[in-house]
């Protein structure tokens, strides 16, 4: 499977989560840095590679930017910090959020 095979399939499993399940999982900063350090260590484990994973962020920070509201102050500064940014910058983010959320899982 190629990386953009990979990615459109990251980006529909986002897309059909639960609307519970999103709920739970976007109602509190902990809780959401927890589940995306899960899914990074998950992917570290199958042998992606880190610039495999900034991308399937940036995936993921797209569609949480277009199809959801923020639920904490944390998530709100992210998805402005998100918008506000060139693409190049988005990408740096990215890389950011993967080496965060890592201390989450």
């Amino acid at each position: 499977m190629s990386n953009n095979q990979y990615l459109n399939k990251m980006e529909q499993k986002a897309a059909d989560i639960s609307e519970e399940k999103k709920e739970d999982i976007l109602e509190n900063f902990n809780k959401f840095a927890s589940y995306l350090g899960s899914k990074v260590d998950k992917a570290e484990k199958v042998g992606m590679s880190e610039e495999a994973l900034a991308q399937s962020a940036e995936k993921m920070a797209n569609y949480l930017a277009n199809n959801e509201e923020p639920r904490n102050r944390e998530e709100h500064l992210l998805q402005e910090l998100w918008k506000q940014g060139t693409k190049d910058e988005q990408h740096t983010m990215a890389h950011l959020l993967v080496r965060m959320v890592q201390d989450y899982k």
